[in-house]
């Protein structure tokens, strides 16, 4: 599936890029801004970020489940990344609301 049009960037690329990430550093904190630099490019639109963020918190739980790591440490961290991403993610977007159009 692709997730980024202005880069061509497809959700299979991204979750190797987290995987990658992931090897060097597990418990390394992954941010869109920090895929996109691996992978040499740089966010246009930033449309895709939320999807991007999506990934993140899908392969990074994965990873940590199939990895020794202890899962009360995984689950409560990625609880409280959803718990963020619900409070500011979904109702604004910079500060604004939904009904905030540029032009």
């Amino acid at each position: 599936m692709l997730i980024c049009h202005c880069n061509i960037i497809t959700e299979k690329e991204i979750e190797q890029t987290i995987v990658g990430l992931l090897d060097q550093d597990p418990w390394q904190l992954i941010v869109p801004a920090k895929i996109y630099h691996a992978m040499q490019k740089r966010g246009r639109c930033c449309g895709c970020f939320p999807n991007v963020v999506e990934t993140i918190i899908r392969v990074t739980e994965n990873y940590h489940t199939r990895s020794e790591a202890s899962g009360v440490d995984v689950v409560s961290h990625l609880d409280r990344v959803r718990g963020l991403r619900v409070q500011y993610g979904s109702r604004t977007h910079e500060r604004r609301t939904a009904d905030h159009r540029a032009a």
